[in-house]
């Protein structure tokens, strides 16, 4: 008999490319960018499941695209159809969990519902992955972190006071009167069972920490894809006062700072992750731009300008309302968020690229795309105006 030969170089990587990763939550603005990027860059198989209709991963289902053979989708509730998703994890090699409720306004108004969105649903997906050993990725926040120590009075001037370290910096919550934690206390205390699933069962774990993550088809605007009394994130929220020729609302003022990472930089970081556990498993990974930090009534100036030059109308304003008024008693907020990069690119040598201007430009564009002549209807319908033809310019 022939002497056994190791398979051409071609072959190697072809075995060693292909993954099978199942995205919990995979119709949402995370999961259909990161779904994007790996049906487009790679030759893995992606098994997706969401509760809510692909929408946003539209462009990519049919039976005639090239890469429909690579790519399930599952229209689930997991929480309910647990064997289902036990099954889509079993056939993996890497899971992420993506599944949550990340909305300040339904810290406030749902507590309860936040709590088990983020911490009692996400544990099947836990023990699915310990049971099959497989690889879990799951998506914590920035918001564990809490507080900064210089908000307490330490030094501001000592970058350990407010620099977010994934291995050293602590976690500052508020009371428990204050609700809004209980977003950031739910994530937190699934990232300590994750551990000590890592410990105790060996599980093989990657916690990402996004920081304000931004981009094309990310949360919705209310009374066309959202409740009329819903209230988006601070970007959305801003875009959708702007397209309404109504002020911007700035919380408390506005006076927090938010660090924004745009879509395309921070999915490249969780492919990284993906395609080498053994450089992320086991570590907490900030995945943010710390040179896109500002403050929130600083963006509302700089989303004013923006707007005013890519639609030629004149520029908008902004009102002050207190935070206990527009999300309701419990409210608080973490003051500053910028993160260590040190971990991220000492494991996976990953670093942003996208200034804050850039990424508000895409994100800014598909917003107007998508809903300005929507919004400039259902203005018109709500003042009895004429039909656009007679208003058109």
């Amino acid at each position: 008999p022939r002497p056994w030969q190791p398979p051409d170089r071609r072959a190697r990587q072809h075995i060693v490319m292909t993954k099978t990763v199942c995205i919990v939550g995979v119709a949402g603005f995370i999961g259909s960018h990161l779904l994007e990027k790996i049906i487009r860059e790679t030759e893995w198989n992606v098994l997706g499941c969401d509760m809510v209709p692909p929408n946003k991963i539209q462009q990519l289902l049919g039976a005639e695209k090239k890469w429909a053979a690579r790519f399930e989708f599952h229209q689930m509730n997991i929480t309910v159809e647990v064997e289902k998703l036990d099954d889509l994890i079993s056939k993996s090699d890497v899971v992420v969990n993506l599944a949550a409720i990340c909305n300040p306004s339904e810290y406030i108004k749902q507590p309860v519902n936040t709590i088990n969105s983020n911490f009692t649903d996400a544990q099947d997906c836990i023990r699915f992955c310990v049971k099959h050993d497989k690889h879990l990725v799951h998506f914590s926040t920035c918001e564990v972190y809490g507080r900064t120590l210089s908000s307490y009075g330490l030094p501001a001037t000592d970058p350990v006071n407010y620099i977010l370290d994934e291995e050293t910096t602590p976690m500052i919550m508020g009371p428990v009167s204050a609700q809004r934690w209980c977003y950031a206390c739910a994530k937190q205390l699934v990232e300590r069972l994750i551990y000590a699933h890592g410990t105790e069962n060996d599980l093989k774990f990657t916690i990402i920490r996004p920081y304000n993550w931004i981009g094309p088809r990310m949360d919705y605007v209310p009374g066309v894809d959202g409740k009329d009394d819903g209230q988006p994130r601070v970007l959305a929220s801003f875009m959708t006062a702007l397209m309404k020729d109504e002020p911007l609302v700035l919380v408390n003022g506005g006076e927090v700072y938010r660090t924004f990472c745009f879509v395309e930089d921070a999915c490249e970081a969780v492919m990284k992750v993906i395609a080498h556990p053994d450089k992320s498993s086991g570590h907490c990974f900030n995945v943010g731009n710390p040179g896109n930090n500002i403050q929130v009534k600083e963006l509302a100036a700089l989303m004013i300008d923006m707007y005013a030059k890519m639609t030629g109308k004149p520029k908008g304003t902004t009102v002050t309302i207190p935070g206990v008024e527009y999300y309701g008693k419990g409210y608080e907020d973490s003051d500053l968020r910028i993160p260590s990069m040190r971990l991220v690119k000492q494991q996976l040598g990953w670093e942003p690229k996208t200034t804050l201007k850039e990424a508000m430009e895409a994100t800014m564009k598909v917003f107007i795309e998508k809903y300005a002549d929507k919004l400039a209807g259902i203005k018109r319908a709500a003042d009895g105006d004429a039909p656009a033809a007679k208003k058109a310019k």
